[in-house]
């Protein structure tokens, strides 16, 4: 079982299309928006933690595992962080973020690409905070410390064999939605 997470993580993280036992890859028809959307919330939810990736200082992409809030309606992300963190000043310096989300039981992953925003609103901070993070922060969402990552999406990739939304067979090009 260990060897399998192992081989879904690199799968996902180069891309390779992965099926079920006895399941062959069938080419993508083209999903509707509200179908790849739905799936990808799904997975993500399952998923529950993501990578968040930036561009460091010397344009080498930075990777670390978040633990976002679910897509909004409108499917913007939210992360929490400390304001003193690497990934805040490389978000300052470029917006353009990506966000990987990989469920190892159903072996289904998700990619959105967008732009952050910081956001220091206390409305928005004491809305978007779980407790679990107290032992984290000063003074848990009210602290200069404590401060919110929006990430506009404009482009979602997902494979989600669950959700009928295979790779390509040929390309492994997952199931591509451009958001405006």
């Amino acid at each position: 079982m260990k060897n399998e997470v192992m081989l879904a993580a690199l799968s996902a993280a180069f891309c390779l299309p992965l099926t079920s036992p006895g399941q062959t890859a069938q080419p993508n028809a083209a999903p509707e928006r509200a179908q790849v959307i739905g799936a990808a919330k799904e997975v993500m939810r399952q998923a529950r933690y993501c990578t968040l990736v930036t561009i460091g200082d010397e344009g080498q992409p930075q990777a670390r595992v978040m633990d976002p809030f679910l897509p909004d309606e409108d499917s913007t992300i939210w992360l929490a962080t400390n304001a003193a963190t690497r990934k805040v000043a490389q978000i300052r310096k470029d917006a353009h973020v990506t966000l990987c989300y990989f469920d190892p039981a159903s072996k289904d992953y998700v990619t959105v690409l967008g732009r952050a925003e910081l956001v220091r609103d206390p409305a928005e901070k004491a809305k978007r905070w779980k407790e679990e993070w107290a032992s984290f922060y000063k003074d848990k969402n009210r602290g200069d410390d404590y401060l919110l990552i929006r990430v506009k999406p404009s482009r979602v990739e997902i494979v989600s064999y669950a959700h009928g939304l295979a790779a390509d067979p040929m390309s492994w090009r997952p199931v591509i939605l451009d958001l405006p």
